[in-house]
């Protein structure tokens, strides 16, 4: 070994060495406590630790270590949980060895890719946090209209990789929100009425799986674990990549939003609920109930319009004739800054209390629950979203993935949001007393809003006729049910 190549590597070691010791830096004990997979008490000798940071190339965290508290964060500041270890990994070597290490322990396990989970689940008190935040590569193939995506990536991280050559994926609302959380959950967004749903684009994954093994999801190698990876969420392991369809799209869309009165609401879901299921695919409009200026209740068509200018004013003829709006303001803008309109109406660290449903259709006594809802309100925040789906949505093939509910051309989300933590127990409490008016209107609901206070049976009537297969998957890749801390499919069920 040459002297120069040898000093480096004697470096690297000692410094690997130092931060395996602080490690401890927080207290002199032998063993750091933790909470086993089914809340048992568990001790992690520190040789234990020692071993698992030496094989590490990433950063291992325990409480009281810098970068510990920026690590453990989420996007919904309802959930502080605070994870015995933090494993924040650089590549797939890393998350295999983290796998191993959180099942060899029997530890409680998570997963955050980018943090946005809205029931707080990628968090955890007590367990091991496979953090994949540093992993944010985006590697965009025009010729092939491929992207490769590692699964601590942003939507607008992807949305601006793709928008440079002209190409997409369609990818949520939210520019801050992870890609694979969104992806893995099924992901609509703004442009899945025109090219299917995130997860519908999903080519090819690479998989940790509960046993350690990293393994490749696509049409030529396990086909099965491919579809539970669309729309099955994190049940079947930790994606390390995951191999994107693109499409030709104008980087310049139609955007803007149409906001009536709330009185005239009622007119506006009459209409919505034929014209809704009729329109162009170029056109996505959520109907959201919500708070205007000065806090009165209005109605907004939060529109993106993704097709030829000249033919925008025909696709949104009959929403403004609804009535006379208050704010009429769509305009020619970059798609990437559309996606990023929503971004300060969902800051990191809010407290969220979020619920879905699929309504069978738009009745007038949904409508009516909802505007109660609204104008009931003691939340800072509230929203009722009619979510558009149908268009390129509905005619996927049922059987290419676990996403249910296709045939639905909207989907309800309540979403509550406020800034003082002193309030939380009150607010969820009336979250929870609101979706009980509007549920019965509903069947199963969007895996990607699932809520720690879900049933099981909620989730088995939410996958219908994919619960089955969606079980056989989870006995085949993790039999143990190391990751349940998601819209759990039970090996056991």
């Amino acid at each position: 070994m040459k002297r120069r190549t040898f000093c480096a590597s004697t470096l690297t070691l000692g410094a690997s060495s130092l931060a395996i010791g602080k490690l401890f830096a927080a207290g002199d004990s032998a063993a750091v406590p933790a909470l086993s997979g089914t809340g048992k008490p568990v001790a992690l000798a520190r040789n234990d630790l020692v071993d698992f940071q030496s094989g590490f190339k990433g950063k291992v965290r325990v409480p009281g270590q810098e970068g510990y508290e920026q690590a453990r964060k989420v996007w919904n500041g309802s959930f502080d949980r605070k994870p015995a270890i933090i494993a924040s990994c650089t590549n797939a070597a890393d998350v295999a060895r983290a796998v191993s290490f959180g099942r060899s322990h029997d530890l409680l396990v998570a997963v955050r890719g980018g943090g946005h989970s809205m029931s707080g689940q990628s968090a955890v008190e007590g367990g091991l946090l496979i953090d994949l935040s540093p992993m944010r590569a985006v590697r965009v193939d025009a010729a092939k209209k491929r992207a490769s995506v590692e699964p601590g990536v942003l939507l607008g991280e992807l949305d601006r990789a793709t928008a440079a050559v002209g190409l997409v994926t369609p990818a949520g609302t939210v520019s801050h929100t992870g890609v694979a959380g969104l992806t893995l959950g099924g992901g609509y967004g703004r442009l899945a009425r025109k090219f299917a749903l995130t997860c519908d684009n999903l080519l090819s994954a690479e998989v940790v799986t509960a046993d350690g093994k990293i393994v490749k999801a696509g049409a030529g190698e396990n086909p099965d674990l491919l579809w539970g990876l669309r729309g099955g969420g994190g049940n079947f392991g930790v994606v390390t990549n995951f191999d994107f369809q693109l499409h030709e799209q104008n980087p310049t869309v139609l955007g803007g939003s149409i906001v009536f009165p709330v009185a005239q609401a009622r007119d506006a879901f009459r209409m919505w609920s034929e014209y809704g299921e009729t329109c162009p695919d170029d056109l996505d409009a959520d109907v959201v109930l919500t708070r205007g200026e000065g806090g009165r209740p209005v109605l907004v068509f939060a529109v993106c319009y993704a097709g030829k200018a000249e033919n925008l004013d025909a696709a949104l003829k009959p929403i403004r004739a609804v009535g006379k709006p208050i704010v009429d303001r769509i305009a020619p803008m970059p798609y990437v800054e559309l996606q990023r309109s929503g971004d300060e109406a969902n800051p990191h660290g809010r407290s969220y209390y979020i619920k879905s449903g699929f309504p069978r259709k738009l009745e007038p006594g949904v409508v009516d629950v909802a505007i109660d809802v609204l104008e009931s309100s003691p939340v800072q925040v509230v929203n009722v979203v009619f979510v558009h789906q149908g268009g390129a949505i509905s005619r996927v093939d049922a059987a290419s993935s676990a996403v249910t509910n296709r045939e639905k051309t909207f989907s309800i989300v309540l979403a509550t949001g406020w800034d003082d933590t002193a309030q939380s127990a009150k607010n969820i409490d009336w979250g929870r007393g609101a979706w009980k008016k509007i549920e019965p209107f509903t069947d199963g609901y969007y895996v990607n809003t699932a809520n720690v206070d879900d049933s099981k049976k909620r989730v088995r009537e939410t996958y219908g006729a994919n619960y089955e297969k969606l079980v056989s998957l989870k006995r085949k890749f993790d039999p143990t049910n190391l990751f349940h801390l998601n819209a759990n499919i039970a090996p056991e069920a």
